[in-house]
């Protein structure tokens, strides 16, 4: 790619082979030329709403995260996690690392099928064990965690100001709060690979369709790589494993030369990450419930006010494909394309139609992937 400044802030915001567009801190825009790419996109929160999580103060696990990293900032002065995944308890432990300790965890996965994911977990014993630290730590500094939790809703009139939630034996609690984080584990990013043409394949296990990729990481399309949370959730390690192998694969397309023995030690890492997020799989099991549960008031795509009930109220009309659904009642739409809802939607539409997510299909990625600001200058 031409240009020096291409290697940093910059977002690429729409592809088309052979050419990126992209955003330059903001306000630079540029159309790259690429002959070869490696599409690192990582992965997003999977939000499963809840009534009232539209209100300020509420976020997912991502953004909570984001402003304690990068702009050391805590959410609120208490502070409710909730939802499933590892992220959960790294962040409860980052915050109160940081002085800002959680007011409570509530994890909606039960602890008996976190005793019974241990023997995969074993896969990479320090991870495991960096997990056990966080939880231990958590409870040795006084932060209550609660398995088996089930949030309800957020309630308050300017800012949350209260979670209502269920325990694992079914008793109603409220907690007093100025803030939520939630999320449901993480999904794969795949608005690129999509607009690159790559092929895409159901994944049971990420309960997600993900881009095709083959053993050395290169895409349906020729020219195109695959790498990291983007083509599978897998976490960090195994992004770093999947980056090094997709670039060897891409220099010995171009005839360099690479080493065969460590191509193969590269693909042993990842299959013995692979049996790693098995288990963290069979550790932090998907709300079944969550679609069935859902009132038909609840927004679920908050860009285009959509709500559970327009959703079941399109499949009523015999749309039971995402995109005729997406057409229908506008969900997915707005500003996100679907980011945020469309995992939601989806598990909506397959609960009242009878059907499973593979059947309904993918929501089709849309330029731009990301908000663009107005007034960007076009860089000759």
């Amino acid at each position: 790619m031409p240009g020096s400044w291409t290697t940093a802030e910059t977002l690429v915001w729409n592809a088309e082979t052979p050419w990126l567009d992209t955003l330059h801190q903001g306000r630079m825009a540029e159309r790259l030329a690429f002959s070869e790419v490696i599409i690192a996109t990582g992965a997003t929160d999977r939000i499963l709403p809840i009534p009232g999580w539209t209100l300020p103060g509420v976020y997912s696990l991502g953004a909570a995260q984001i402003a304690l990293k990068f702009q050391a900032c805590a959410l609120g002065e208490h502070l409710v996690l909730a939802g499933s995944g590892p992220l959960l308890y790294l962040l409860a432990w980052q915050y109160a690392k940081a002085g800002a300790r959680p007011l409570m965890v509530l994890d909606s996965a039960p602890l008996s099928a976190q005793a019974r994911a241990t023997p995969a977990l074993l896969a990479q014993p320090t991870t495991f064990a960096k997990g056990l630290y966080y939880r231990a730590w958590l409870g040795l500094h006084g932060v209550p965690i609660h398995t088996g939790a089930r949030v309800l809703s957020a309630e308050g009139k300017q800012r949350v100001q209260a979670v209502n939630w269920e325990d694992a034996n079914g008793q109603a609690h409220q907690v007093s709060c100025d803030a939520l984080a939630f999320g449901h584990t993480l999904r794969s990013e795949t608005q690129l690979a999509d607009l690159l043409g790559c092929a895409f394949h159901w994944s049971a296990a990420n309960r997600a369709w993900l881009p095709t990729r083959d053993g050395g990481g290169r895409a349906s399309v020729p020219g195109v790589y695959l790498a990291g949370d983007g083509a599978g959730i897998l976490g960090a390690d195994a992004a770093e494993v999947a980056g090094e192998l997709a670039a060897l694969s891409l220099l010995g397309d171009r005839g360099l030369h690479v080493d065969p023995a460590r191509r193969i030690e590269l693909q042993q890492r990842l299959a013995s990450l692979e049996r790693f997020r098995s288990g963290l799989e069979r550790a932090f099991p998907f709300p079944e419930r969550w679609a069935a549960d859902a009132a038909d008031e609840m927004v679920v795509c908050r860009c285009e006010q959509v709500s559970a009930g327009d959703i079941r109220s399109a499949v009523r009309q015999g749309h039971w494909e995402i995109n005729r659904v997406k057409a229908t009642c506008r969900v997915g739409m707005g500003r996100c394309q679907g980011r945020l809802c469309g995992a939601a939607a989806a598990e909506l539409i397959a609960c009242e139609s009878g059907r499973t997510l593979e059947q309904i299909g993918r929501l089709r990625a849309q330029a731009p992937i990301k908000p663009l600001p107005f007034g960007v200058e076009v860089k000759p």
